[in-house]
């Protein structure tokens, strides 16, 4: 004969909770399930603010409390408002409940976790059903992925740091169909180091043809965010972008991505041709001093390669306004400043993410996953480049001022 398992709670305190109750809303969000979910979360946050202000730094810093804000998450049953702990120095970035974040823990969470990952609404319905023999449908799991638009809205609209050192321009190609034909579109990404090194995903942006007037919004709209400063922007050699910077940000030195440069150069070329002369760019971008490269240049031209593909020692110069900033720096640095690789590394984590896509049916489905990927991605980033630590000193000397970790 079977034997009732005993509940683990004492009934005495059920009794206690249930006091007063009404019955029918005791499992809504409005009664005593609500109650707990917010007691239980606000105390799960208050022990991850102490974990927090133990760590060496943070007690090192003189960090501490200050206060809580409201915060209204969904739950399966409605809405709660939670009370989120706030640190002095605003580092405080808890885990349980994350920024942007507008829907409690759970069932969702599972479910936009293989959605991020890229499988499919139909894929997520089989999975789901199979791990935990569940039955959900298709609808569903879109009515659940469709909830995040809300946070990426505000991800999009919050507020950003008022300087940032380096900022990362860059794109990749999706399908997404427009007006009933599926056409290639340019998602455009920007990666901010704040003057202490740290990474963050500042935009993105989904536009089917990019010109001045597109990055001249961008840029308007990272001022409007609060961005005051960038001291340098690495960019792809795109027409009208530095005018776009300056336009907005007119102190900011602009610097060409040297891997754009070098990838536009070897694409002139046959695959047997491709790596010598590759190795024959590189003695350009990787002279000494600015003159030297001037030179090397200039050597290239009147060489072999230069004679073969005039049109590459051509495009070097119309570009070589914004390809010789970096040169004002030790080498080390240069290599963090000229390629746009961190900002590739994330475009190759969100190709990863959306290669089972044939297309996107539209703007919105494809900002849901790719957001979805970028923050899966960027919760990773916990420290800044070990070349930081030198260009710290060396961007002080450059931009005096301007620079300044604090920030």
């Amino acid at each position: 004969m079977a034997t009732r398992k005993q509940s683990k709670i004492n009934t005495d305190l059920l009794d206690e909770l249930l006091a007063g109750q009404d019955p029918a809303k005791v499992l809504s969000s409005d009664g005593l399930m609500g109650d707990l979910k917010k007691a239980l979360a606000e105390r799960v946050l208050q022990a991850e603010m102490d974990v927090h202000l133990n760590a060496d730094d943070e007690r090192k810093a003189g960090n501490h409390r200050n206060g809580t804000s409201k915060k209204s998450v969904l739950t399966e049953d409605g809405k709660i408002v939670l009370d989120i702990p706030r640190d002095r120095h605003g580092r405080f970035d808890p885990a349980f409940i994350q920024k942007y974040q507008r829907r409690f823990p759970g069932f969702d969470e599972k479910i936009i976790s293989l959605y991020a990952n890229g499988m499919s609404t139909r894929d997520i319905r089989d999975h789901v059903g199979e791990l935990y023999g569940v039955s959900i449908s298709a609808d569903l799991v879109s009515a659940v992925t469709d909830a995040v638009i809300d946070e990426v809205k505000a991800w999009q609209q919050r507020p950003l740091a008022s300087t940032y050192a380096l900022v990362f321009f860059d794109a990749l190609r999706v399908n997404i169909r427009d007006e009933g034909v599926v056409q290639k579109k340019s998602v455009y990404l920007a990666i901010g180091h704040h003057c202490s090194g740290h990474k963050e995903i500042l935009g993105l942006w989904i536009e089917q043809t990019e010109g001045a007037k597109f990055w001249l919004r961008v840029m308007n709209e990272l001022k409007a965010r609060g961005v005051q400063d960038m001291l340098i922007a690495v960019v792809d050699g795109l027409k009208g972008f530095p005018e776009a910077i300056n336009s907005a940000f007119p102190d900011t030195v602009v610097q060409t991505c040297i891997v754009h440069m070098i990838r536009h150069s070897l694409a002139l070329a046959s695959w047997k041709d491709r790596k010598p002369l590759a190795k024959a760019l590189k003695v350009i971008y990787q002279a000494d001093t600015e003159e030297q490269a001037l030179t090397a240049l200039s050597e290239f031209e009147a060489g072999p390669w230069g004679e073969k593909f005039p049109s590459i020692g051509k495009s070097w110069r119309n570009n070589w306004e914004h390809i010789i900033p970096f040169f004002a720096f030790s080498k080390p640095v240069r290599k963090l400043i000229y390629t746009t690789n961190s900002i590739e590394s994330l475009n190759s984590g969100v190709r990863k993410a959306i290669r089972n896509k044939g297309h996107f049916p539209n703007d919105e489905a494809a900002t849901k996953l790719i957001w979805l990927a970028l923050r899966k991605l960027s919760a990773k980033w916990k420290n800044p480049p070990i070349a930081w630590s030198e260009a710290k000193s060396q961007f002080a000397i450059q931009f005096e001022d301007r620079f300044t970790i604090n920030d």
